[in-house]
């Protein structure tokens, strides 16, 4: 890594020390605060106050947080709905010798966040884009977490879609990493319990809640008691969740062979009954593993639920 001297940047000379300056032609990644705004770094300060646009996510949101520090700034949303033809327009800014930093609601932008689009957009038209690390939901969580993995797979939102979501967590459960999700307080309950029930191998659950805020909540429980500890208290499910497996304690097994007998019960449980449920009763009825049966039955039954 290069030395902080080194780093391509104009700066102004002051009473203090040097400050960065926005180049002309430029995109700026801006990282900012998930609530503390004091997490707000030095050099996105002096990027803020001197980029030419702030392209926001929500201008309702960084307008407030750019007051707090006396930053007047032309603000220009960007968002998920806007993204590809405010990509266009950037573009034309930073031709026209304008330095752009873009920020998002909270934390870095691109990472479960409008920007990724842009970020190529930009790259593609032979303009730099820069970097300005900070704040980070996935960092800020994993620090805290006291994992046994030595190595994680960020999934950010789970697809909204039943089988979409069963058919990744069902490519990531054997790996001998964690597993990062983030999640809105609605859906949180829900997830817990799909993630016990696709990721067995005796794992722990980490639920990081309203990171940096007033009523930050990191907790470890096993994940097969995540939705009971949910339940236990209603403000444990408020807020915004970064939710984190860590890798299996156990030995995953080979996948068991099921008989023919068993192959035709678990179909004819599907065709009546979600699978989990259908699992769980012919689990009961032939004493193979649930976890195997689930597996299957969502190969005869994929769209349910």
């Amino acid at each position: 890594m290069a030395d902080e001297g080194d780093v391509p940047e104009a700066t102004a000379k002051g009473a203090g020390a040097p400050v960065f300056r926005a180049m002309p032609g430029s995109l700026y990644v801006v990282a900012t605060p998930l609530g503390n705004a004091r997490d707000l770094t030095l050099r996105a300060l002096d990027v803020l106050r001197s980029a030419d646009v702030v392209a926001a996510e929500d201008t309702r949101v960084s307008a407030p947080l750019l007051a707090r520090h006396g930053i007047s700034a032309h603000l220009l949303s960007l968002h998920a709905h806007n993204e590809a033809r405010r990509s266009d327009a950037i573009v034309s800014s930073l031709a026209a010798g304008k330095s752009v930093a873009l920020v998002s609601d909270a934390g870095t932008p691109a990472i479960s966040d409008p920007g990724a689009r842009l970020v190529r957009a930009v790259r593609d038209a032979g303009y730099p884009v820069v970097p300005i690390p900070g704040p980070s939901a996935v960092t800020a969580a994993l620090c805290a977490a006291g994992l046994d993995a030595e190595r994680f797979v960020f999934l950010g939102f789970l697809p909204a879609q039943v089988k979409a979501r069963r058919v990744l967590l069902a490519s990531v459960a054997a790996l001998p990493m964690a597993l990062v999700v983030y999640e809105a307080p609605h859906r949180v309950r829900a997830t817990v319990a799909e993630l016990a029930l696709a990721l067995p191998g005796g794992r722990t659950l980490v639920v990081a809640r309203e990171l940096t805020k007033m009523f930050e909540t990191i907790a470890r429980v096993p994940l097969a008691d995540g939705a009971a500890w949910l339940d236990a208290e209603p403000n444990r499910q408020r807020g915004e969740f970064v939710l984190i497996v860590d890798a299996p304690t156990e030995v995953a097994e080979a996948p068991e062979a099921l008989s023919a007998d068993v192959e035709r019960w678990l179909a004819a449980l599907v065709d009546e009954l979600p699978p989990a449920r259908a699992a769980r009763v012919a689990a009961a009825a032939s004493g193979v593993a649930r976890a195997t049966l689930y597996a299957r039955a969502l190969t005869l039954k994929p769209e349910a639920e």
